[in-house]
């Protein structure tokens, strides 16, 4: 079947005389996530990962992905035509390089410019040009093909009103005017859904678990252009956005209006996120301001009334994910569990919870050596049965109006191993040391990654990703800029000073193939401790609320004040979630919460 597919789109590559193909993973947003209309690579490849670029020439076809996804891509590849290309290690071409060396000279490198952003689509028109060739970036091959393709989302956008947001959407908008003054812009095109929603204070439904609502913004110094689909805007929406003089425009007509604006003038936008089409569609007259959207650090730096709603979110998920663990540590063994009847149990936990509205990611219930998959997803074909032994894997969470979570931790079921009692012990000490952090003003991410990797370099062991990511406010769990990672990768964007406000993920793990994976996440608000002689002080307050399992920890492996620091940590989540718990689960996590 993938055979087949790849054959047809070659067909249509010959017709146009295309030698090379690029096929990412994107929507017209650069979205890190999109709905089922999007995922032409997962339907040209087979490879079901959340990222990954493909690239087909017309004698090969490879798929690039990150560590997240390495055991996933080699497993769903291995009897494919698509060669796999692990990102980052060491001999594999990038995308860029691999391109550059297979397209011969005079060649035609083809994409659709609606889904590679700007600067990638840049840098692809350079590599044709230094071949003497051109890029042909008008069409969707894949989509020509894809003969029962999903329809495009259209979902319904509701109010998220000030209670929640904390501020109006007047108020944002000025603050983006006044940016866009000092930047000396006439216009900002803002392509991010994520932004978008904050920016407008909207969330919609238009990929599965982010409230999102497919549409574009054009920001002039007076006007804001919204182009959406305006059927699927009720009467209170359209009242709403003329209060706010929000000026509704159909969705597609964003590439005539960029089309129009005057010669002159200047464009504020990020080519990381606009896509090259948009992007291609300015006059050559007009000059380009590239920064990262001023709404992407504005929303990252929670206020006041989203921090404390963000904080009962958390109570609520915490309550639901602590009910969960009783439920398995107190019925592993006794009834038939997999991974899906406890994943499907946690959810109807967390649906218990006054304002749920949905998990804010498909949970990721991996029992064994499934964990060792980053992202592992329980398919009813893969589906384990959970025994008396070893350990499940829990990464999951909830969007709630007050905000969403992002919660991971690993659980013995049973009989472990001493090897598996250190690995566990030891992310938990990545994560506590992480977690405790005091630090001067100025510092970023990078600066801290490690703290959390210390303990695991000390065994010769890493895992291929970021420790920690940012989150949304009812958006996106992995939101920019702030992130925690020791290798700093131009393309993934972040790397920012840690601004009081910001909601970071503190996410350490140990993931062996064949064996097991073990996770322990919390979430960290960025908050000012003393200012003295030296600076600044800044810390973290953790505002994840559930029992780290007490079961698979070697005291003896942590230090005196890792000790103190996981007493502490339980003693906090015991007052915060046992006033809403039965009195045997309350009894439960009294023991689960134990001073070691």
């Amino acid at each position: 079947m993938i055979e087949e597919r790849i054959q047809a789109l070659r067909a249509e590559m010959r017709k146009r005389g295309m030698d090379v193909y690029i096929v990412p993973t994107s929507d017209f947003h650069e979205s890190e996530y999109v709905g089922d209309y999007f995922k032409a690579r997962e339907y040209l490849t087979g490879f079901t990962g959340s990222a990954g670029t493909a690239v087909i020439t017309l004698k090969e076809a490879g798929l690039w992905t990150d560590g997240r996804y390495f055991i996933q891509a080699e497993r769903q590849l291995a009897d494919s035509p698509v060669t796999f290309y692990p990102m980052g290690e060491e001999g594999v071409p990038t995308v860029k390089q691999y391109v550059a060396q297979n397209l011969e000279k005079g060649g035609c490198l083809g994409f659709d410019g609606r889904v590679v952003n700007a600067k990638a689509g840049v840098e692809y028109e350079s590599i044709a040009r230094k071949k003497q060739g051109r890029i042909k970036a008008d069409e969707d091959l894949a989509g020509i093909i894809w003969k029962d393709r999903p329809s495009f989302p259209k979902h319904p956008v509701f109010i998220l009103e000030e209670g929640y947001t904390g501020e109006s959407v007047q108020g944002k908008l000025k603050k983006i005017q006044n940016i866009m003054e000092y930047k000396q812009a006439d216009v900002h095109i803002l392509t991010s859904l994520y932004d978008i929603a904050w920016l407008f204070n909207i969330r919609g439904g238009d990929i599965p678990h982010v409230p999102v609502a497919m549409s574009f913004a054009m920001i002039t110094r007076k006007e804001s252009f919204w182009f959406i689909h305006e059927e699927i805007l009720d009467e209170k929406l359209k009242t709403y956005s003329r209060k706010n003089n929000i000026l509704i425009r159909p969705y597609g007509e964003i590439y005539d209006y960029v089309k129009q604006i005057p010669a002159g003038k200047k464009v504020l936008l990020d080519k990381n996120i606009v896509n090259f089409q948009i992007y291609r569609s300015l006059g050559k007259q007009v000059s380009v301001i590239q920064e990262p959207n001023p709404t992407e650090l504005l929303k990252a730096v929670k206020n006041k009334t989203e921090l404390a709603n963000i904080r009962k979110a958390h109570r609520k998920d915490g309550v639901a994910f602590t009910k969960f663990l009783y439920w398995l540590k107190t019925h592993i063994g006794k009834e038939p569990i997999t991974e899906i009847s406890a994943s499907d149990y946690l959810k109807q936990c967390r649906q218990e919870q006054e304002l749920f509205l949905d998990v804010s990611f498909d949970t990721i219930s991996a029992y064994g050596a499934n964990a060792a998959m980053m992202h592992y997803m329980a398919t009813p074909q893969t589906d384990a049965t959970l025994k008396p032994e070893g350990f499940l894997l829990v990464d999951s969470g909830g969007h709630y109006l007050e905000g969403s979570t992002d919660i991971t931790r690993t659980i013995a079921l049973g009989r472990l191993t001493r090897e598996q009692k250190l690995h566990f012990t030891t992310v938990c000490r990545s994560n506590l040391n992480l977690a405790a952090a005091k630090f001067l003003y100025g510092c970023r991410g990078s600066n801290l990654d490690i703290l959390a990797r210390g303990p695991l370099w000390d065994l010769g062991l890493d895992y291929k990703c970021g420790t920690g990511h940012g989150i949304g406010y009812l958006l996106n769990v992995h939101e920019g800029p702030n992130n925690f990672r020791w290798r700093i990768i131009p393309e993934h964007g972040g790397n920012c000073v840690l601004e009081e406000g910001m909601v970071t993920t503190d996410e350490p793990g140990i993931y062996l193939e064949g064996k097991y994976g073990i996770r322990t996440e919390n979430e960290l608000v960025c908050q000012k401790a003393e200012k003295n002689e030296y600076g600044q002080f800044m810390e973290f307050e953790t505002i994840t609320y559930a029992p780290i399992d007490l079961d698979a920890i070697l005291p003896e492996e942590m230090t005196a004040r890792e000790r103190r620091l996981l007493n502490k940590y339980h003693k906090i989540v015991y007052q915060v979630l046992s006033p809403f718990l039965t009195a045997k689960e309350r009894e439960w996590l009294k023991r689960y919460t134990r001073e070691i």
